[in-house]
């Protein structure tokens, strides 16, 4: 069993770095990922708002838009990727919520 989830662990990090290591997107266009992610919903000021490389352009959807989060709320982000929506939904929650992904 450890073995299984050793080798899941290798596989996933693996095609992640091929990923982030590729000049285009995943979606084989020359969009820019600021482009991508305004396409589906992320503000300039939401791009902005985030720690240089965190978004890789991967997301399929703009959660932080739909969860209608307030301060002190308690986020888990499964599947955070380099943490584009963690550091967005971090913003949101404050200084007395919490956020993990």
């Amino acid at each position: 069993m450890i073995y299984m989830k050793n080798k899941t662990k290798q596989i996933v990090k693996k095609k992640y770095s091929e990923i982030a290591k590729k000049s285009s997107s995943c979606c084989r266009c020359d969009c820019s990922t600021g482009d991508i992610s305004e396409s589906i919903g992320y503000t300039k000021e939401d791009l902005k708002s985030v720690p240089e490389g965190s978004n890789l352009g991967l997301g399929c959807g703009n959660p932080t838009a739909l969860a209608e989060l307030k301060e002190g709320d308690v986020v888990l982000d499964l599947g955070s990727g380099a943490g584009f929506d963690v550091f967005l939904a971090a913003n949101r929650v404050g200084k007395k919520g919490h956020v993990i992904g």
